[in-house]
């Protein structure tokens, strides 16, 4: 039986501490929406340039890369048991750089899924290029797949039109990396900026809408989920980061922290109103079995 790591008041947030290998068989609950930030295997000793200093890029023993071989099985993998678990309309992201998201990509193809955008990610404050000798590192990716390809997927189209300017909105999304805001309970060292997650979510899911996260990390993935009024699981085996992720879901309970990230979130800012500046109330509907 799986037992949640914690679990919010009103259950809009889940976090079970294990290895999404173990815990995604164990239960049969759908998602209407997966995303996964997956292990981008650059922790090979490699340097970058960070608040003015030479860092170490290693980020620990789970970021540790493979043959091409392992790192495809490891993508077949994950991906195959995230696809029973969502809905049939439902979609998927992933994020990723080269080194890993081309692999993802082959995988998604292979497994059925049907690709629907690769957006680009590009940062407005990259870390510079400390050794000159090729461009700098501006950008990630993010593949948006929906489960079956004649199934019909969400996509809040006026919604994201509206926000950017009454203009169609485009695969190219200039964002920046986090801010010391979205650091307040601790780091997570991949840990993805809120404006992200939170366009994501509101491009792709409805409010009260269930999202999965089988690489947590510190949740922000979660965050993101219930500042939009959608509701949460996150996987995640390292402990130092499901504290941290706890940490955070109960920092944005207190009302005045929750709105201070709201007006900081310009997609968010821009779609909420005076019914959404309350917390949400999910006493009622489908509960995940645990």
């Amino acid at each position: 039986m799986i037992v949640p790591f914690y679990k919010s008041d009103n259950r809009d947030f889940t976090i079970v501490n294990g290895d999404c290998f173990d815990v995604l068989p164990q239960f049969d609950f759908k998602f209407d929406m997966i995303f996964s930030d997956p292990p981008y295997f650059l922790s090979n000793g490699g340097i970058s340039y960070q608040a003015g200093k030479v860092v170490c890029v290693d980020k620990g023993d789970w970021d540790k890369g493979g043959s091409p071989e392992s790192i495809m099985e490891f993508n077949r993998k994950w991906l195959s048991l995230c696809r029973e678990k969502l809905k049939d309309n439902g979609t998927i992201w992933i994020s990723g750089t080269h080194h890993n998201i081309f692999s993802i990509a082959n995988v998604l193809t292979e497994l059925g899924y049907k690709i629907l955008n690769v957006i680009t990610w590009a940062k407005t404050n990259p870390p510079p290029n400390i050794s000159c000798r090729f461009f700098t590192y501006s950008a990630e990716f993010i593949i948006w797949a929906r489960k079956c390809p004649k199934v019909p997927h969400k996509y809040n189209y006026e919604l994201m039109k509206a926000i950017n300017d009454g203009k169609q909105m485009t695969d190219v999304w200039r964002l920046p990396a986090i801010g010391r805001w979205e650091k307040s309970c601790g780091k997570h060292p991949t840990q993805k900026p809120l404006a992200l997650l939170t366009r994501i979510i509101l491009a792709s899911t409805d409010e009260n809408d269930w999202i999965l996260d089988p690489f947590a990390g510190s949740s922000t993935t979660g965050i993101a989920a219930n500042l939009c009024g959608r509701r949460f699981l996150g996987i995640e085996k390292e402990l130092n980061f499901i504290n941290l992720g706890k940490a955070r879901r109960i920092e944005i309970a207190q009302p005045v922290i929750r709105q201070t990230y709201i007006q900081r979130i310009s997609d968010l800012s821009f779609t909420q109103s005076a019914t959404y500046a309350n917390e949400p109330d999910f006493e009622y509907g489908l509960y995940i079995p645990f």
